[in-house]
This record gives structure tokens, sequence and C-alpha cells, in this order.
């Protein structure tokens, strides 16, 4: 079953570290260190896989699940802008984009994994013994 509150961890993660690591501001000359796809996906699907505290295979979809919605979310948001900016030329590179963040699912799968991994177990509310 999927935790949408741990997914939700993770695109905003994914958010953040896909806006704030790009390669440069829209509408300035100001840039910013580069952060790679992979490394985004690793802690944004660890962050996923923790909040969700499924193991391996629940941390592993939890993390797919959010590197792979907020990588699109970024995408667009930057195909927006780039449309905005260049025209045509925003929307073919907004395409190419959105295909490529299909593969980006991959770092945020292994990184669920390990967030699962080194997470603590849910305990389970129940009745009291005595």
């Amino acid at each position: 079953m999927v935790k949408w509150m741990a997914v939700a961890y993770g695109i905003v993660a994914s958010l953040v570290i896909g806006l704030l690591g790009g390669l440069g501001l829209p509408f300035t000359d100001a840039t910013l260190p580069t952060v790679g796809a992979g490394l985004t996906g690793l802690v944004a699907g660890a962050i996923a896989g923790y909040a969700a505290r499924e193991g391996l295979g629940g941390g592993a979809l939890h993390g797919f699940l959010a590197t792979t919605i907020g990588g699109i979310l970024v995408a667009l948001v930057l195909l927006f802008a780039g449309t905005l900016v260049a025209g045509i030329f925003g929307f073919s590179a907004g395409v190419v984009a959105l295909i490529w963040v299909a593969a980006t699912g991959i770092p945020g799968a292994v990184g669920g994994a390990i967030g699962g991994a080194v997470a603590p177990e849910a305990e389970a509310a129940g009745q009291p013994v005595a």
C-alpha cells in the first residue's frame, strides 16, 4: 500500500533539490552548483523510503514514485519557463526533459530501498494487553 505522505515528502525534496540545484536561475546571470539527477534521486528517494518505513521493497516503490513525480513537476516548471522565454525551443527541450525523467526513477528506487532499510519498523497501534 502506498503511503502518500511519504511520497509527498520525496516529491517536495525532489522539487527543492531539482529547482535549486539546476544550472542557472531563469532571467538572471546567476548560476548554482549542478546537482545531478542521480544524487537528487538518491536523496529524495531515501527521504520517501525512510518516511514509508516499509523495508526495502516498500522504500524502493516510494522512492521511485517520489522521484519520478518530482522530476516530472520540475520538468514542467522548466518547460513553462523555457516556453515563455524561448518559444518553441523551450517546448521541444521540455519534451526531451519529460522523456529523460523516466530514467530518474532508478536512483530514486535505490535511494528509497536504502532509506527503507535504515528506517525503524513502524509500530502498530493496538489494544493494551492488560
